[in-house]
Order: structure tokens, then sequence, then C-alpha cells
């Protein structure tokens, strides 16, 4: 046990899938914490990245899978897609043990399906883990439960004064855990050192198609995916942007590519639109938002600091929903929901939509100042009445503004929620 360790809301989830699959796999970008979260529960631990030995733990998985999962359970087996035949050993050795809470894996990036045999289905469930979110960093008061929304259980209270100083300061931060105790400018150069890492060190080791070895080119899609942060910006958009910055050509199909090798990475996100039944006459667009999977390499990316944002708030906006939005998406997983984005082609959006795995959902808007807040309410409440005129049965359960500025989470007379981000937990 690390007595320096913050806990996370998967830690719950990793211990209940422990109790009905013979594996979990924790997925998700390189040092968000997966192994501090996974060797809170494991009882040993294989390190395939080990350098020890001249690194040969690795070698000896490559010789023989079955290796790496010696070792009193639940067993951790640390960066498995270095070796991907470790997939397949584990499915087969879970069949074989016939029991549950046998192995946990992390992986930091997804291998190519012809590396991997099996999917793994009935034997191995996986868990995104994202970087940190504000209540898990101990940011938020965590006085304010979105769960407890969908149940009508909700006071009135004060939740304190904010500093948009200190927003810009989560912001550029971000949520990496090795970070958090060494103040703002180390994590301003993590994310710096976490881009030039990935384009000079990951990206040529992911597979031996060389379309994938420009990192020029990949660093561009980076810095447009960075500016578009937080919106539905088009592939063509995105090509146009490299056109200009590197003076070449690119294709559509070549974007497409490059994008899919960032999801691979669990660099990039993509926040999902929201569709209502098929008996809707509503009709939806199902362009994703696309975000980076923390908002601060949106900031390494175009050289933002606190200062810069304070004196652009059109971008601190677009980085604070970003903020939010990564924010809810974990709390969304923690309480078995998924965040998605409402745009429909009458021009109406929403920034975000939790749905629950029943079907309610809740409707979020997201604004930095406070004085945004009454056209927030009345753009949800006007969109609420249309779904509820169109069909009752796929209204919303509750409307929120998730404010920057609020100093206290209220429910306004027209019904709508007021809600600090610095208040908020699952």
């Amino acid at each position: 046990m690390n007595a320096d360790y913050l806990p996370r809301l998967i830690d719950s989830q990793i211990k209940d899938r422990l109790g009905w699959k013979g594996a979990v796999c924790v997925e998700g970008p390189k040092w968000c914490g997966k192994t501090w979260s996974c060797l809170e529960v494991a009882k040993s631990s294989f390190m395939v990245g080990s350098p020890e030995g001249n690194f040969s733990n690795r070698r000896l998985a490559e010789e023989n899978p079955l290796l790496a999962l010696d070792g009193e359970v639940p067993h951790l087996v640390d960066e498995w897609q270095e070796v991907p035949g470790i997939w397949d050993a584990v499915r087969m050795e879970v069949d074989k043990r016939g029991d549950v809470g046998q192995f946990l894996l992390t992986g930091s990036s997804t291998p190519r399906k012809k590396s991997v045999m099996h999917s793994g289905t009935g034997r191995i469930t996986k868990l995104r883990m994202g970087t940190m979110s504000l209540y898990e960093t101990k940011d938020s008061l965590g006085n304010v439960s979105i769960s407890s929304l969908f149940d009508g259980d909700f006071t009135d209270h004060m939740t304190g004064d904010v500093d948009l100083r200190d927003l810009a300061g989560f912001i550029v931060r971000g949520g990496w855990p090795g970070v958090l105790k060494l103040g703002e400018k180390a994590g301003i150069e993590n994310a710096k050192d976490y881009i030039v890492s990935f384009l000079e060190e990951d990206l040529p080791r992911i597979d031996d198609d060389r379309s994938y070895r420009d990192a020029r080119k990949m660093r561009v899609l980076l810095e447009s995916l960075a500016r578009n942060e937080a919106t539905t910006a088009s592939i063509s958009k995105i090509c146009a942007d490299i056109e200009a910055a590197t003076e070449t050509e690119i294709k559509q199909e070549t974007v497409g590519e490059y994008l899919e090798v960032l999801k691979r990475c669990f660099l990039v996100e993509d926040q999902e639109a929201f569709s209502f039944s098929a008996r809707s006459r509503t009709r939806l667009k199902l362009a994703p938002k696309r975000h980076l999977t923390d908002p601060s390499l949106a900031c390494a990316l175009m050289s933002l600091t606190p200062e810069k944002l304070l004196g652009d708030l059109n971008t601190f906006g677009f980085l604070f929903e970003a903020l939010v939005e990564h924010d809810l998406k974990i709390y969304a997983q923690a309480i078995g929901g998924r965040i998605l984005h409402y745009q429909d082609y009458s021009g109406k959006e929403i920034d975000a939509v939790l749905e629950l795995e029943d079907g309610r959902w809740g409707a979020f808007e997201i604004k930095l100042g406070a004085r945004q807040i009454d056209k927030a309410a009345d753009n949800l409440l006007k969109i609420s009445k249309k779904i509820n005129e169109d069909n009752p049965v796929n209204a919303p359960v509750f409307l929120a503004v998730i404010c920057g500025l609020s100093n206290a989470a209220y429910r306004r007379k027209d019904g709508v929620y007021v809600l600090p981000l610095t208040a908020l937990r699952p």
C-alpha cells in the first residue's frame, strides 16, 4: 500500500469487477495512475516494462507469456501491450482456473487486432481510466452529488467564492497524479514533455506502418485538435489546418488514420452525440466532440499559461468547457452512465448530456462566468420544451448550468440548477 496514494473513483469499480470477472484490464493514457490504482488491489505484480536486468521481464514474457502470470491473485501485469501474447495467455489461464478475480492488466495503448488472437469476451472486462478529476485532486468540495439530481435530492447552499486564476491553474496543471504536489510550473512543463515524448518515443513504436511516423504532421494535427477543443470540428477542417501549416497536401483518410492512432494511445477521446429512440421526430447531428485526454495538453500545444488564459477569455471558456466535460465523464462512469452532447439540425445545442443505463438523462450547459447563467438556462428550457412537445418520454430528468464562478449551488425558480464545478462529485 502507498501511503501517499490519493484514492480514485475507479478504485471501487476495479474491486467490483474483480468480483465477477476473471480479469480486469484498466486502460488509459500513460501516467494517469493506472499502476498505482491497481497496486492498491493486487497481491502480486509483473512489470513488463521494468528496466531491471536489462529488461529481463519483457524477454521472459516474449519467450513464454505464462511466466508473466505467476503470482498471488489478484496478480497485476503492468503494460501488457508491450508483449501482446500476454492477452491470450490471460484468457486461456482464466478458462483453465475457472475462477474470478485472477488478474489485473494495465495498458497505455491498444495493439492492432492482428497482434491479439482473441477478444477476451467473457473472461476479461475493460475499464477506462483518465487523469484525475477536481474531486479526486481535492480541488472540488464534493458537496453536490450529480447522482442525487436524478432523484430530486437537492438543497440550496453556499459553496464559497471561486477565483478565476485558480480555475486557469487547474486547466494548465491538468489531472496528472505525479505532479499534484510539485506545483503549477511542474504541471505545465509535464504537459509539454508529454507531447514531446509521444511524438519522439511512442509514435515511432506504434507499429510498422510508416504512415504514422510523420511527427511533424502529427504535431500539427494535435495543435489543430487543441485549437478546436470541445467542438465538433470536421476532418476536412483539420485537413485544412495541417495543409496550411505544412504547405503539403494530406488526405482525409490519412487524417482519419492519424486520429485512430491517437485514440489507440488514449490521447484523444470522442464525446459521442446523444440520440433519442427511433420514434422521435427530432433529427440530431451525430458528429462527436473531440477532446484531448487532459485539458493541460491543449494548453501545452498552444503554449498557454494561466496569465494568457486570463487575457483571452474566449479561449478560457472553451478550455473550461473541456475541463468540465473531462470531469463529468469520470463522474458519469462512477455512477454507471456516460457523457454525450446534443446538437440538432435547427442549431440548438446542449454542451453535455449525462445518460444513465436505465435511459434517464440530465442536460448541462457549461459557462465560465455567472453573467452567462440566464442565457444558458433559457437555452436548456427551450430545448427541453421542444423535446417534451415532440415526445415526452424523451424528456430530461433535470436541467443544470455548471458555472465556473458561482459561489452557491441552487435551484432557480424556473427549475434549472446552477452548480459550481468546484462543488461537484458523482
